[in-house]
């Protein structure tokens, strides 16, 4: 396909049917049978279609590719990827092997139910040839589905099966590449992609931790998860139920005291929360717009310099696409109903108030509002007066003031100008917001204005 070029789920279904060396497997669980139906309507499916197959019923799916995973899950897609693989080959490759380049696409999805009420996911995974008897190579995909309907979602698998199948036979080349083919017809109001693993000669030039960033930087995700460990996994497995603490910001020289933020909020997050949950999670919070400048979205290289970095320190980084607190809350609220505590310094407070919010209708008011109105407490953090100071100066603040104890500046010290101070007075009087409490005791004060 010409650079230029760009296929829809029709055009890309038949130009795999018209191939003659593709031939291979559909097995899909959840949202119906979308993605072998496209192969199926399109015309000259014998040439590609060997067998589908959807095991709805627990038991039969269990009886075909084993018990004792969850019916939605990466290791369930191993199974079922395993099984249709096998007997495919076991089926074909005497007649077929020397001319075919065999596939099998397996997905198992939790789509819409009728009340609504579930977490709508699923994942995603082919096995293919690229040469006829050459060695297999695999992927896999989580996605998350965005669709307000069970008919809409099903329609947006269907169509991210085609391209991925498409892009296994017909794009070649880089992460990027791929990725943008996959995504093809749908967008981040519809489907998102938060987590890519893959094996085999096929994308042997991929880069793990480069191709995880890109699902943010490329806009197939809001936001992909660096656990503290090594090992990768979607959003919704790591905060699923999680008592959590998100520490956002830009980051520009990390040290011990960005661990503390966290270390400290984590230490003070009331025992009932605990209890109902499972468990505390620190996590860092970077976005992609404003690492290197304000305003500008920051390249795989240097976000995954960040995310080392604060990696070192012993906690997970989330990387979102957007920077305001209101965005990230509300992807961290799909997965848990516990409430969210950010860790702040006192710079990311001042720019929270500062911030004109010029995309919503309400401004100021509204991304407060958006942000206070889903259970959220936001602690505050003392930082030096000096460095206070500098940033001030280097944003064009007017009007702010503060005092500061012996040399440190707090939330409940600082005052922002005119009737923006009222408003700030009433998040720390009800408690919304919290001053952090200093490591070590103030005793001297003085007062500062710019």
């Amino acid at each position: 396909m010409p650079e230029h070029e760009r296929y829809d789920a029709h055009h890309k279904a038949l130009s795999v049917n018209l191939d003659p060396t593709t031939f291979g497997s559909f097995a899909e669980i959840g949202a119906g049978q979308e993605v072998a139906r496209w192969f199926l309507r399109v015309g000259a499916a014998s040439g590609t279609v060997a067998k589908t197959i959807s095991a709805y019923d627990k038991e039969v799916s269990d009886d075909l590719y084993g018990a004792g995973t969850r019916y939605v899950s990466k290791p369930r897609l191993h199974a079922m990827l395993d099984n249709e693989w096998q007997q495919l080959l076991s089926q074909l490759q005497a007649t077929r092997g020397d001319h075919t380049k065999f596939f099998s696409f397996v997905d198992t999805i939790s789509a819409r139910n009728y009340a609504g009420t579930n977490d709508c996911h699923g994942w995603v995974g082919l096995r293919f040839m690229q040469q006829p008897g050459g060695p297999p190579s695999d992927i896999f995909l989580h996605i998350n589905l965005l669709d307000p309907s069970n008919v809409q979602q099903q329609e947006a698998v269907g169509i991210l099966g085609v391209n991925l199948i498409y892009a296994a036979y017909f794009v070649s080349g880089p992460a990027e590449k791929f990725l943008q083919s996959v995504f093809e017809e749908l967008g981040l109001e519809r489907v998102e992609i938060d987590y890519v693993e893959w094996s085999g000669p096929a994308f042997a030039d991929w880069k793990r931790d480069e191709a995880h960033a890109l699902l943010v930087v490329g806009g197939y995700a809001e936001a992909v998860a660096f656990p503290a460990g090594d090992e990768l996994a979607p959003s919704n497995e790591l905060l699923y139920k999680r008592a959590l603490v998100l520490a956002p910001g830009r980051f520009d020289n990390v040290c011990d005291l960005h661990a503390d933020l966290i270390e400290d909020t984590v230490a003070q997050l009331p025992e009932e929360e605990l209890k109902e949950s499972k468990g505390g999670l620190g996590l860092f919070c970077l976005s992609v717009e404003g690492i290197s400048a304000p305003g500008q979205q920051a390249s795989v290289k240097e976000i995954l310099e960040h995310v080392e970095e604060l990696q070192r320190l012993g906690y997970g980084v989330m990387l979102f696409r957007a920077q305001e607190l209101y965005t990230m809350s509300a992807f961290a609220n799909r997965y848990t109903k516990l409430r969210i505590h950010f860790a702040i310094g006192l710079t990311v407070h001042v720019r929270v108030l500062q911030d004109r919010y010029k995309d919503l209708p309400g401004s100021l008011l509204e991304g407060l509002a958006r942000i206070f109105t889903q259970n959220v407490r936001v602690t505050v953090y003392p930082m030096p007066a000096e460095e206070l100071r500098r940033r001030a100066a280097a944003a064009g603040l007017v009007g702010w003031s503060w005092k500061e104890t012996d040399g440190m500046v707090s939330a409940d010290n600082l005052h922002p100008p005119g009737s923006l101070d009222s408003l700030h007075q009433y998040l720390l009087d009800s408690e919304l917001v919290l001053p952090g409490k200093p490591r070590t005791a103030q005793p001297s004060a003085s007062s500062a204005k710019v």
